[in-house]
């Protein structure tokens, strides 16, 4: 099999960037270890910066995020039962946030390939990326029971933290810089309307606390005499932090919500809606980048190359900026023969990325309680909460960050 550009992962990135390559006459394939199934309902992240939005939209792949997506403007900060909310129009010119799951992102990315694109291959196991330092890398791969290869000019490994793209650059010439943290996120989905419209980050001495949410699904009504008329079912999206290895299951559904609404307590009359969980899971909390993010023609993408802890919302958004950067280098290469953008590949990459693992960084020690943290640090942790919310600068760099770095 040959093509252009070797696409390892059927996540969002590599999704995304077989649609702009196809939008710019590249042919591409996919190659997907899991089936169609799996990619389409793990959950994931489901924040996307104003940039990923606008290029989804330009993309032709927003349809179906406008509609059903749920514009934010903005995020609560809770401290000393006290809460501040921060005004991302107000404060950035206009820019909001998307609340729009990575799952539905893949269902539309799949949909347009499916009818529009490529070749995409459920079920296809990468093996390894050979030859990345030649003019003609190869992957090998398994699919329906028999091993062959994809000849390319270009491999892009979107095959998250645990693919075979990043073995394929040489240890010599790697280098890895990472954090592991002390604590975890136990995640809940509830059927029960959100108790807030935007998201609430909660500082608490018992730890941290996030409240967000889910798109509501519409369904069809249970009952036989109203079985025609459609009903919205609102997700509630929960998250509490735990130890490290904690595990979820050893939770009761009281418990997790009584801890919630410990930790989201304020002075006024707010409340947290209560109702079924319906999953649980614990989400490990890290911070890693792999440099460089090239090797010959093999460029790594997303997880492959770098995670950020969940706090800032920078995972899902980093892959579409990787992605953006790969596709509009190789359009420059095909429309002016210069390799220039291409050779930039990596260090146009991580000035972003680095920016976005300082921020994630950053929210994530200002709201969560580490195991030995002292008295000292629960004063500093207040002081910056409060410096946010009494400082229109902090409060701006804050809301830039979130809302995303520049993809230009």
């Amino acid at each position: 099999m040959r093509t252009t550009v070797g696409i390892i992962g059927a996540g969002p990135a590599g999704l995304l960037l077989a649609r702009l390559l196809h939008n710019a006459g590249i042919d591409s394939v996919v190659l997907e270890s899991r089936d169609r199934a799996y990619v389409e309902h793990r959950q994931r992240a489901g924040i996307l910066e104003q940039g990923t939005v606008d290029v989804l939209r330009a993309a032709g792949a927003g349809e179906r995020m406008d509609r059903e997506g749920l514009r934010h403007d903005g995020i609560e900060l809770r401290f000393a039962r006290t809460r501040h909310r921060v005004d991302f129009p107000a404060l950035t010119g206009g820019r909001s946030v998307m609340v729009y799951a990575q799952t539905e992102i893949c269902k539309d990315l799949i949909a347009l390939r499916l009818e529009e694109g490529g070749p995409l291959l459920f079920g296809a196991e990468a093996l390894a990326v050979e030859g990345a330092e030649g003019d003609r890398p190869r992957v090998p791969f398994r699919y329906g029971g028999r091993e062959d290869v994809l000849e390319c000019d270009y491999v892009v490994g979107c095959d998250g933290f645990w693919g075979v793209a990043r073995k394929a650059v040489p240890a010599a010439l790697s280098r890895v810089f990472e954090r592991t943290y002390p604590f975890a996120w136990l995640g809940v989905l509830a059927d029960v309307p959100p108790s807030h419209d935007e998201l609430v980050y909660a500082r608490h001495d018992r730890g941290f606390a996030l409240l967000s949410m889910r798109p509501p699904v519409t369904r069809r009504h249970p009952s036989e005499e109203v079985a025609a008329l459609p009903i919205k079912s609102f997700v509630s999206r929960l998250y509490l932090q735990v130890p490290a290895g904690t595990d979820a299951q050893e939770w009761g559904d009281a418990e997790i919500w009584d801890e919630l609404a410990r930790r989201f307590e304020t002075a006024d009359d707010w409340t947290l809606s209560r109702g079924p969980i319906t999953q649980k899971s614990v989400t490990p909390m890290r911070s890693f980048v792999h440099e460089p993010m090239r090797h010959g023609r093999l460029f790594l993408a997303g997880d492959a190359a770098h995670i950020v802890p969940p706090t800032g919302a920078k995972g899902l958004n980093l892959a579409v900026g990787d992605v953006v950067t790969f596709a509009r280098a190789l359009t420059h290469e095909r429309r002016t023969g210069s390799a220039e953008l291409l050779d930039a590949y990596s260090a146009t990459c991580l000035r972003r990325i680095w920016q976005a693992e300082r921020f994630s960084y950053d929210m994530t020690a200002m709201l969560h309680r580490a195991p030995d943290a002292t008295g000292f640090d629960d004063r500093l942790q207040l002081a910056r909460l409060r410096r946010i919310a009494s400082g229109r600068a902090a409060e701006t760099d804050l809301a830039e960050a979130y809302t995303g770095f520049s993809l230009d």
